[in-house]
């Protein structure tokens, strides 16, 4: 089967969360209450973040948005993954909790910007507001909103006769993980498909990646 890879920014492609960085450097302390909820699953990812954002003055986009970008590293070996990809006709494509106004301008020159989901920053109003156009679908059973449903996009896009891989670090990338053929994951990704049992290779490094593939690639 052709596989179609469905790949995580913030922690994954990022090697930081960019939602806490602009959170640590620009919000007032109450956002770190909003994150502790989020974490304990007290709140919702859409909720905590459409909140944490709120805390922000929209008239600061410029200096945020200057900020994120950056401060943003990108790990090691995505310019070469996102070229192999695209070499060996993969389908490549971006599935992020992050917002567009930091998403896109990092992936400008990999990925094709209809390749990228992530949820949009509205600035027009006194306080920046979070927009989320990828929501849960009737079959996500999802108990928490999301905000960005990872397992709502695979379903819209992968087909069955396509090899799932999806790549990531995080519990957001965890039901994807779950729906996939294949993993490749790190840090608490990387626990949780070991707990369940799931088809995996670990990463570190995109070289890392480009290697499991082309490995994969040539046993097939």
């Amino acid at each position: 089967m052709k596989p179609v890879i469905f790949c995580d920014f913030d922690g994954t492609i990022t090697k930081n969360d960019n939602i806490i960085e602009i959170m640590k450097q620009f919000a007032p302390p109450e956002w770190e209450e909003l994150k502790n909820q989020v974490l304990n699953r007290t709140i919702s990812v859409k909720e905590g973040v459409g909140k944490m954002f709120s805390l922000l003055p929209s008239s600061k986009r410029e200096e945020i948005t200057a900020y994120v970008l950056n401060q943003a590293e990108i790990r090691e070996g995505f310019i070469e993954f996102a070229a192999y990809a695209k070499e060996q006709r993969i389908e490549l494509y971006i599935v992020s909790g992050g917002i567009d106004f930091f998403v896109h301008p990092l992936l400008t020159s990999q990925i094709e910007q209809q390749k990228i989901y992530c949820n949009e920053a509205d600035f027009h109003g006194e306080q920046i507001l979070i927009q989320w156009p990828h929501p849960c679908d009737a079959d996500s059973g999802c108990e928490m909103e999301c905000g960005c449903c990872k397992p709502s996009i695979i379903r819209g896009i992968a087909s069955a006769d396509q090899e799932i891989i999806v790549i990531g670090d995080s519990v957001t990338d965890l039901e994807a993980a779950k729906m996939a053929d294949f993993v490749i994951a790190r840090d608490y990704l990387l626990d949780k498909v070991k707990e369940q049992y799931l088809s995996f290779e670990p990463f570190e490094t995109f070289h890392d990646v480009v290697s499991i593939l082309e490995k994969r690639r040539v046993s097939v």
